[in-house]
């Protein structure tokens, strides 16, 4: 494992062990996938990761206005993952679609007469998604694991390609970028990876809520008396938070450890499953709000407020008619 740049470079096995002592307050529901197009294998040399990781942070921040580099993790044509953003960052991705997820690049253009892939890169990217698969629970599915493809540029809406659309991953990649493609070539190689699908039963005792601060610190204890969580980083705007516990006011935010916040900067949310085949999302608690767009079947939300018969989503104006939600808890 190597450093430079306030990055560090590992390979799967490192990747592994490093991904195991992470310990990430916010709720992941999917992992993206993404190719970076360019740079692409021209501008690689076998021993120049870091610099082209720095130079793609320097365009995300001096050309596109972000505050970091937009992904997680970089993967690279040998098989080498290089870190990115914190993994308590929401990326900066898939237009409206980032809050609950964990980005992936992947370095070259998988796009048709583009790159071909080498193996030590797809084995690195089908055991590294596997791997943030099995951490967050997530599901061996077209829901659990996304493409950039299938959500339209400009408004976020998912349409599973067939709008205006960027081809990332790339239409060669794994075999294609389609739902179709995903189910025949890629979702099977991760699902061997970790054993099926390996989301197991949410506990019916375990709450969310939703952080209201710019950043909020993870304490060791239920008081700002306790010194600062050293293996945490302080928690974004927006990050869904599991509650395990509460004290005083304070929130515990970890089952195995005692980690926990204030909850006065959070608001409790609920998490919800769509039942609907697509679910209409309005901009107000009512069918004659414009419909702002729409969810598919087993998409999972998180509810702020309820009003009648609709529910808003959390710290967004945009709304869901109740009778098409299945509550978790």
């Amino acid at each position: 494992m190597e450093s430079k740049y306030g990055f560090l470079k590992m390979n799967i096995q490192e990747f592994e062990n490093w991904l195991t002592s992470q310990r990430v307050a916010r709720t992941i529901l999917t992992v993206q996938q993404h190719h970076t197009w360019v740079p692409n294998y021209s501008h690689f040399n076998g021993s120049n990761h870091f610099e082209r990781q720095q130079a793609m942070k320097n365009h995300h921040v001096g050309s596109n206005g972000w505050s970091d580099i937009g992904q997680h993790f970089t993967i690279f044509p040998d098989g080498m993952i290089v870190t990115g953003r914190s993994l308590e960052m929401t990326p900066a991705c898939i237009f409206g679609n980032n809050q609950h997820s964990i980005c992936f690049e992947h370095f070259g253009n998988f796009d048709g007469g583009g790159d071909q892939m080498s193996q030590d890169q797809l084995l690195a990217i089908v055991k590294a998604t596997a791997l943030i698969c099995s951490k967050f629970n997530l599901p061996v599915n077209q829901f659990g694991i996304i493409y950039h493809h299938w959500f339209d540029l400009s408004t976020g809406k998912r349409n599973n390609g067939t709008g205006t659309n960027k081809s990332c991953p790339g239409t060669n990649f794994f075999g294609g970028n389609k739902v179709e493609d995903f189910l025949q070539h890629f979702a099977p190689l991760v699902a061997a990876e970790v054993g099926g699908n390996v989301v197991t039963e949410i506990p019916k005792d375990l709450g969310y809520a939703i952080v209201t601060a710019n950043r909020l610190n993870v304490r060791v204890g239920a008081s700002s008396s306790f010194s600062k969580a050293s293996d945490r980083q302080p928690v974004e705007r927006g990050a869904v938070l599991r509650v395990y516990d509460e004290s005083n006011g304070w929130l515990k935010i970890s089952k195995s450890q005692s980690h926990w916040v204030y909850g006065r900067y959070t608001e409790p949310v609920k998490r919800a499953t769509v039942n609907a085949n697509v679910l209409n999302v309005r901009s107000g608690p009512g069918t004659n709000f414009l419909v702002v767009g729409t969810l598919p079947k087993t998409e999972e939300v998180f509810i702020i407020t309820e009003s009648g018969d609709w529910c808003r989503l959390a710290l967004e104006e945009k709304w869901l008619s109740k009778r098409f939600l299945d509550f978790v808890n």
